[in-house]
C-alpha cells in the first residue's frame, strides 16, 4: 500500500473515522449497463469547510500543506479531487480588503475544483459573489440558491466528475439561514422584496429540492452522490441540519458538511430508507482537512488529517506574496489596550458574546454610540468576531474584530421599537445567537425561564411579539425607557436598515446617518480619537460593565 494511502487509513483508525462498503443498490444508471461501477484507481476527495481566511504556513496546517498532500496522493496514482464546503472568503483582513478575491486566487492556485457558497460568501454582496463565481476556475454549485424572479437556480445544482468509467456527482447545499445570517438586503430588490431564496421554511422545501437533484444526478448516470453542504449539526442550525437532510432524503452516499464548525471524523446517519450515510466535517480555520476515500472495491471511508509533513513551496510563496502586499497596512498601529478584549467567558472558555455581555462588546458598542453621537447604540454580536490581546492594537486586529465591512448608520426610533429589538435579541438565549445585541447607553435584564414571545415568519424574519416578555428593567442613560419617546440609535446598516438576523424593526425609521463609514473604521476612529489611542481599565472586566444581566437563576 502506498504511503499516502497508508497515512490515510492510519488516521481513520486513530482519529475515529469510519467506512461504508459499497451498497449493492448503487449501480450505473446508464441504460447501457446495470453492473456495479468500480474504479480502476483509488479516489481521494479532499475537503475543507469554514476556513474563514485561515492560510496556514510551511509549519502549520493550511493551503500549502493541503496542496502538497494533494500532490502526494496524485504521485501515488490516486484520483484526487479537492472541494470546499463554504465560508472560505470571510473572516480576516485578507478577505475583507479584497472582498474575497485573494482567497479565491489562492484556492485556484492550490487546485480546488468544486466549491459551494456558505452564508459568508455573500457578506460582500450578491453582485460581488456572482462576479467572483463567474471569474473563477472553481466550479460553484448549489441546489437551493434560487432567483425568485425567474424561479431558476443561480448556480448548477451539482457537477459530475468522471474517473475512468465511474461518475460522481458533487451536489451543493447552502443553509437557508443565509437569508438572514448574511445581509438580507443583498437578497432583495429596491422595494425590499426578496428576489433570491434558499428554500427556507420548515425544511421540507429544502429536502424536496435536494431530492429532486439527487434523483436527476442518478438519472444522468451518477454512481455516487457526494453532498457538499453548508448546513451544520448544532441545534441553532435546525430545521436544516445535515442530519435532518440525511433523514429526509435518499440516494446520497456521503455528506461533507460545514457551517457549525463541528469536528466530525465520520458519523453514520440513517437516511429515509434506513441506509447509512457517511457524514464528516473538518471544524474551522484549518483545524484539519478531510479525505473521503473510495477504493477500487467500492468501499467509502472518511477521516480527518490534523497534521502532515511537507508543504508546497510554490503555494507558500504565492501566499506570502499576497501577504506582503497587505502587511504594511495591517501592521499599522491604531492604539493599545491595557487588558485583553474578549468575546469569550474566561471562566468557562466558551464564547460569551452571543448570549451575554463582554468587554469587547462594550467597546464596539461604545464606539458606535460615540462616533454616531446618539443616545444609544446596538450591535449584533455576530459582527464582532474575535479577541484583541493586551498590548498594541493594529489595523489588522481591528479588521479581524469587524470583518464584514458593514456601515455606520443612525436612526430615530421610539422606545417601544428599542424594547422590541432587545426582546428579539434575547429570543434564543441562553443558546448562541448572532443577533444578540451588545449595547451602549442601555442597561437591561432578561429571564430565559420565560418562553420567548418572538414569532418569526418562514424566512426567519420578525413577524410579531406576543405574550409575556423576557426583557425587563430597561434603562436608557440611567432613566427608565419611555415607550413613546424618540431616541437616536446608532448601529450598522445590517441591523438598522438591512434586516440583519431577521430584525425589521428599524428599517422604516427616519435615518440621520446612512452608510456613514465602515464598521471597522468606526471602531478605529473611536480608539484613536475618543480614547486617545489607549483602551484603559474602563474595559478591564472581560464580562463587561453590567449593562446586560441574565436574571434567570436569581
Amino acid at each position: 500500500m502506498k504511503k499516502a494511502t497508508r497515512l490515510f487509513f492510519a488516521l481513520v483508525f486513530i482519529l475515529g473515522g469510519c467506512s461504508k462498503p459499497i451498497d449493492s443498490s448503487i449501480t450505473s444508471s446508464s441504460s447501457s449497463s446495470d453492473t456495479k461501477a468500480y474504479l480502476d484507481h483509488d479516489l481521494a476527495v479532499l475537503y475543507t469547510n469554514d476556513t474563514h481566511c485561515a492560510l496556514g504556513s510551511d509549519t502549520e496546517l493550511g493551503f500549502a500543506k493541503l496542496s502538497q498532500y494533494k500532490k502526494d496522493l496524485i504521485a501515488d496514482s490516486n484520483y484526487v479531487t479537492l472541494v470546499d464546503c463554504g465560508d472560505a472568503i470571510q473572516g480576516d483582513a485578507i478577505g475583507t480588503l479584497s472582498k474575497g478575491s485573494y482567497i479565491n486566487d489562492i484556492m485556484e492556485e492550490v487546485g480546488y475544483e468544486v466549491a459551494i457558497p456558505g452564508n459568508h460568501e455573500f457578506d460582500y454582496g450578491m453582485d460581488n459573489f456572482i462576479s467572483l463565481e463567474k471569474n473563477s476556475s472553481i466550479e460553484y454549485v448549489s441546489s437551493n440558491l434560487t432567483d425568485l424572479r425567474t424561479d431558476s437556480l443561480v448556480l448548477k445544482p451539482y457537477t459530475i466528475k468522471e474517473y475512468d468509467d465511474v461518475k460522481i456527482a458533487y451536489l451543493g447545499i447552502t443553509t437557508p439561514k443565509t437569508i438572514t445570517s448574511s445581509t438580507p438586503k443583498y437578497f432583495q430588490d429596491d422595494k425590499g422584496d426578496f428576489i433570491y431564496g434558499f428554500d427556507q421554511g420548515d425544511g421540507s422545501e429544502l429536502f424536496s429540492s435536494v431530492q429532486e437533484y439527487v434523483d436527476q444526478a442518478k438519472t444522468e448516470g451518477a454512481n455516487y452522490v457526494v453532498a457538499l453542504s453548508h448546513l451544520g449539526i448544532t441545534d441553532d442550525c435546525s430545521p436544516y441540519k445535515s442530519t435532518q437532510l440525511i433523514a429526509n432524503t435518499t440516494g446520497i452516499d456521503v455528506v461533507l458538511d460545514g457551517h457549525s464548525h463541528s469536528v466530525i471524523e465520520c458519523d453514520r446517519v440513517k437516511n429515509k430508507e434506513g441506509k447509512r450515510v457517511l457524514l464528516s466535517s473538518t471544524g474551522t480555520k484549518f483545524e484539519s482537512f478531510g479525505m473521503l476515500y473510495i477504493d477500487t472495491e467500492g468501499n467509502l471511508s472518511t477521516g480527518l488529517i490534523k497534521e502532515c509533513s511537507g508543504y508546497d513551496s510554490k503555494v507558500d510563496s504565492y501566499i506570502k506574496t499576497i501577504e506582503e502586499n497587505l502587511d504594511e497596512k495591517l501592521n499599522e498601529k491604531v492604539g493599545e489596550t491595557a487588558n485583553l478584549l474578549t468575546i469569550s467567558n474566561p471562566d468557562t472558555g466558551k464564547k460569551q458574546i452571543r448570549n451575554g455581555e463582554t468587554n469587547m462588546g462594550d467597546l464596539c458598542a461604545d464606539a458606535f454610540k460615540a462616533i454616531g453621537e446618539s443616545d444609544i447604540s446596538i450591535l449584533n454580536s455576530g459582527g464582532i468576531r474575535t479577541d484583541i490581546e493586551k498590548g498594541d492594537i493594529t489595523y489588522g486586529d481591528i479588521i479581524k474584530v469587524m470583518s464584514f465591512n458593514n456601515m455606520l448608520a443612525k436612526a430615530e426610533a421610539k422606545g417601544q421599537q428599542i424594547l422590541d429589538a432587545l426582546e428579539m435579541s434575547c429570543m434564543k438565549a441562553p443558546s448562541e445567537f448572532g443577533g444578540f445585541l451588545q449595547v451602549a447607553g442601555i442597561s437591561y435584564e432578561y429571564d430565559t425561564s420565560i418562553p420567548t414571545p418572538v414569532i418569526l415568519d418562514e424566512n426567519s424574519v420578525l413577524s410579531s411579539i406576543t405574550g409575556t416578555r423576557r426583557v425587563k428593567n430597561v434603562r436608557i442613560n440611567d432613566e427608565n425607557i419611555d415607550v413613546n419617546k424618540t431616541y437616536t440609535v446608532s448601529s450598522t446598516t445590517y441591523v438598522l436598515k438591512n434586516s440583519g438576523d431577521g430584525n425589521t424593526i428599524f428599517k422604516d425609521c427616519k435615518f440621520l446617518l446612512d452608510e456613514s463609514q465602515l464598521d471597522n473604521q468606526t471602531l478605529m476612529n473611536y480608539i484613536k480619537n475618543n480614547l486617545n489611542g489607549v483602551v484603559g481599565d474602563t474595559y478591564k472586566n472581560p464580562l463587561g460593565q453590567g449593562r446586560i444581566k441574565d436574571v434567570t437563576s436569581i
